[in-house]
């Protein structure tokens, strides 16, 4: 199952009237964070795929659309709705627990989203360490049901920041999170999908394994590869 995963800049590979053919054998699109969302309009009425967004800590115009007051993101069937149509039909992922179906039947891919950056000068969509971690742990009757119904908690693990010491800078504003790496090793995701360090030289390496994910930073475009089967 091929990924496009794409984050913090507008790559002109991606808004291509080429696009289609270019990524002809994608099943589907991750967006982490800090991207316009003419731009996932784009991706999403060119390639007309299943495509799932989180936020970064720019770009946040309709960052207040998708949360209610201090965050709490709107689970309103009525507010969904119309929030799918801001979005260009793409699905936000922000601090929930999705299960998507897949080619294979009865085994959907099961992703958490996260969106935001660490706390570095109280604007929207930036939460400190304790506040990511209080979210993450809400999810948490939702992991343990995947875990009981597909034997696991999740495959993928959508962010906009890194881990803590993983990926990350040290200026106040690239710092990734502590309880990421909490969230790591305590749920297993095969995959951490995430943006917010730009990557200047594409040569720089974008992958890290910890415990037992694999985390990829996306800056741009990259293409996830995941080996699917019943099995």
């Amino acid at each position: 199952m091929k990924i496009l995963c794409v984050s913090d800049q507008i790559d002109p590979l991606v808004y291509s009237n080429s696009v289609r053919e270019r990524f002809s054998d994608v099943e589907m699109v991750f967006c982490a964070g800090d991207l316009p969302m003419e731009y996932i309009d784009f991706i999403v009425s060119s390639l007309n795929l299943p495509t799932f967004f989180v936020f970064g800590n720019h770009n946040l115009n309709e960052f207040h659309l998708f949360h209610k007051a201090l965050g709490e993101s709107s689970s309103d069937s009525k507010d969904l709705l119309g929030l799918k149509s801001v979005s260009g039909g793409a699905t936000y992922a922000g601090f929930k627990s999705l299960r998507i179906k897949t080619s294979v039947p009865k085994k959907p891919l099961l992703i958490v989203g996260a969106s935001g950056s660490i706390r570095y000068n109280n604007g929207q969509a930036q939460y400190t360490d304790s506040g990511m971690k209080l979210r993450l742990l809400k999810l948490l009757p939702q992991l343990i049901f995947n875990k009981l119904r597909y034997g696991r908690y999740l495959d993928v693990f959508l962010a906009h920041s890194p881990p803590r010491h993983l990926q990350d800078r040290e200026d106040p504003c690239h710092r990734g999170f502590t309880c990421f790496r909490w969230f790591l090793k305590k749920f297993q995701p095969k995959y951490m999908v995430h943006g917010h360090i730009h990557l200047y030289d594409l040569q720089e390496p974008r992958i890290t394994q910890y415990h037992q994910t694999e985390i990829i930073n996306v800056f741009s475009h990259y293409i996830l590869d995941i080996p699917w089967s019943n099995t």
